[in-house]
């Protein structure tokens, strides 16, 4: 199949190019919120590891529990709008940091990440749904990678930045630069036309707009649990899903660990704590950004010669080994190479495996069911951060790290078994698909 290039869908397509602009933007102050705000807790809590636990399940668990409320309204509802609405109610609670002075004030930070995290999940399902729209199938490959490879560049970015801003003009700086940074993307958002955003109706023997307000008058209940059966039905979605789920089980521990690491066992090797951290936050961030942008180009690849069952499972397996070997290692600068190696390939096989499923997933239920594994993923992980939390009580940060690579390492095998024994298989060809005997074509097992 052939896939745009970065260049290609920059130049030709103005409505992705307006919602990447107003994602590099906010993910940027994003990140400088998100290593200021784990520096003031750890410095206003004395490095006590539940604060730092309970801020980072501030921003997983109502994730986890509202994406799939947030999949079924973006079906339903206005994509735009859910998504400028959004932004702007985060610019607001991004302020809400300015008002945390002491100890006291801690459950500030925990309800202002709580509500962001919350809305965050509302404008993922609308911008999930609506990119390959936006895209089209052959802009997808690129679009996704270049989206997520942002992403990760911006976290390097940011982090590194936001932990200098921090040093230098203090915690609140980066609070401010975040909240405007939400007003900069709902203001791009507003440039792209709602049109672009939402695949045409193909209902029979009904207009678009009775097939609207059919889709009105069912409940949201309804509407998740058809997002549920779809998953149900078509194994080789359910694997996906799988795959991201037992990933978690392992991954949930990341964020502590860098937190850890870069600010308890590292600190002192020539720079803070907070720079510590920031460090390793880089070091992930650039790997990731670099895998990323090298996906468009080795998806290509292994879809033109059928290679991508493989290619999604051996990767998923290499990244957490390297992932441990990052425990091992004497220097954070060693550490974070370790770290940079396994989010270069786990970069690679994220673009790889999100292009698929999106490829696999009709419009009308393609917020649902990406927001049913993402809301999967992100509950998996909270529950894993709360175990790697109390873990620290009785071993060490490094030892962890172990674990969380090993454990991130096994849904390769588990995806890899499943394509040997035959119970699930690729589809004969990978494209969007429009109607029902397209969709048991793509997602068909064996």
């Amino acid at each position: 199949m052939t896939s745009l290039t970065y260049t290609q869908l920059l130049r030709g397509n103005r409505s992705f190019r307006r919602l990447w602009a107003g994602q590099v933007v906010s993910e940027l102050g994003n990140w400088f919120n998100f290593i200021a705000g784990l520096g003031l807790v750890r410095a206003i809590s004395a490095s006590a590891p539940e604060a730092t636990g309970i801020m980072l399940l501030a921003r997983l668990v109502p994730f986890a529990l509202f994406a799939p409320l947030a999949g079924a309204f973006v079906d339903r509802w206005s994509r735009r709008t859910v998504m400028i609405v959004s932004d702007t109610a985060r610019a607001v609670f991004a302020l809400g940091f300015l008002l945390i002075g002491g100890v006291e004030d801690l459950w500030i930070a925990y309800t202002c990440s709580v509500v962001a995290t919350l809305l965050a999940a509302f404008f993922e399902a609308a911008k999930n749904a609506a990119m390959p729209n936006i895209t089209g199938d052959e802009g997808l490959l690129a679009g996704n990678a270049l989206m997520f490879s942002s992403r990760f560049l911006l976290m390097s970015l940011g982090a590194a930045l936001g932990g200098w801003a921090s040093a230098r003009f203090g915690y609140k700086a980066a609070f401010i630069i975040n909240a405007v940074s939400f007003l900069v993307s709902a203001y791009s958002i507003w440039l792209i036309p709602e049109e672009k955003m939402r695949g045409e109706t193909h209902v029979e023997d009904e207009s678009e707009e009775e097939s609207r307000e059919k889709r009105r008058r069912t409940s949201f209940w309804s509407d998740l649990q058809e997002g549920w059966k779809y998953i149900a039905r078509y194994p080789l979605v359910a694997a996906i899903i799988g795959l991201n789920v037992l990933w978690a089980i392992g991954g949930g521990a990341c964020n502590l660990i860098y937190d850890r690491l870069g600010g308890v066992v590292f600190a002192g090797q020539g720079m803070s704590a907070d720079a510590g951290v920031a460090a390793l936050y880089a070091a992930v961030g650039a790997g990731a950004f670099a895998g990323l942008l090298l996906a468009r180009r080795v998806g290509a690849h292994v879809e033109f010669h059928g290679m991508t069952a493989k290619f999604i499972g051996w990767m998923m397996l290499a990244h957490g080994v390297v992932f441990a070997i990052g425990g091992v290692m004497p220097t954070l600068w060693l550490t974070g190479a370790m770290f940079f190696l396994s989010r270069f390939i786990i970069g690679m096989e994220f673009a790889v495996q999100e292009t698929l499923m999106m490829r696999l997933l009709p419009d009308n239920l393609r917020g649902r069911v990406l927001t049913t594994d993402r809301a999967a993923e992100i509950f998996v992980l909270s529950i894993s951060t709360v175990l790697a939390m109390w873990s620290l009580r009785a071993i060490s940060p490094r030892t962890l790290t172990i674990l969380s690579g090993l454990l991130s390492a096994a849904p390769g095998v588990f995806w890899l078994a499943l394509f040997a024994s035959g119970r699930v298989r690729m589809p004969a060809r990978i494209e969007s698909v429009n109607d029902d005997d397209d969709v048991a074509l793509l997602a068909s097992a064996g």
